[in-house]
């Protein structure tokens, strides 16, 4: 069953070939005119295809810019931040130690009451103090993860604004050789205006 259908394939294969062969035969032959057009037709998207090039080459430089931007301001974000957490921590550090000195004075007094009042202020004082400093350290991580991304944005920022630009220029030769080509091929002594290149 399987060698039928193969020997069918194979005798049919013959006459595909030939109509293929006799349909491109039969195909007419381009005037100069037509050749020409076609031609112009070919540049004109090469031309385009080059300057949509220099217009992505553009969109990924402003990208890269902006990244570069908001990284920067994620640093300076984390640095302020940073600062204010550890000037909170030095009055929480300096309060405590204040509230705490009279209570310790407290609880080595002859009194008994004074002295259970003294030892439970000071643990609920403790306990104050160990969720204060949980919540500013909460807040320096944050900071501090908040600096490492805006650093990390930065550099990715730097990395794609060179690669962008290296393939700016790229693109810009290109288009100005297809623009040349489309120039000499229509015979217009018009240059589009073509971007400057950007350092």
């Amino acid at each position: 069953m399987k060698t039928k259908k193969n020997f069918r394939i194979f005798a049919m294969l013959p006459f595909f070939l030939i109509a293929s062969v006799l349909t491109q035969a039969q195909a007419p032959a381009l005037t100069p005119a037509e050749k020409k057009a076609a031609e112009v037709k070919k540049l004109e998207t090469s031309l385009t295809l080059a300057k949509n090039k220099v217009a992505l080459n553009e969109r990924q430089i402003k990208t890269a810019d902006s990244l570069i931007t908001a990284g920067t301001e994620m640093i300076a974000d984390g640095k302020t931040e940073t600062k204010a957490v550890t000037s909170e921590r030095k009055t929480v550090d300096k309060t405590y130690e204040t509230a705490k000195k009279p209570l310790i004075k407290q609880s080595t007094s002859k009194d008994k009451g004074e002295v259970t009042r003294a030892k439970a202020e000071i643990k609920t004082l403790d306990t104050q103090y160990k969720a204060d400093i949980k919540a500013l350290d909460t807040r320096l991580k944050a900071a501090t993860k908040n600096s490492t991304t805006g650093t990390a944005n930065v550099t990715k920022g730097k990395a794609n604004k060179k690669t962008a630009q290296d393939a700016l220029k790229l693109s810009e030769a290109a288009l100005e050789t297809a623009q040349a080509k489309y120039d000499a091929a229509t015979g217009s002594g018009d240059k589009a205006p073509t971007k400057g290149k950007k350092k």
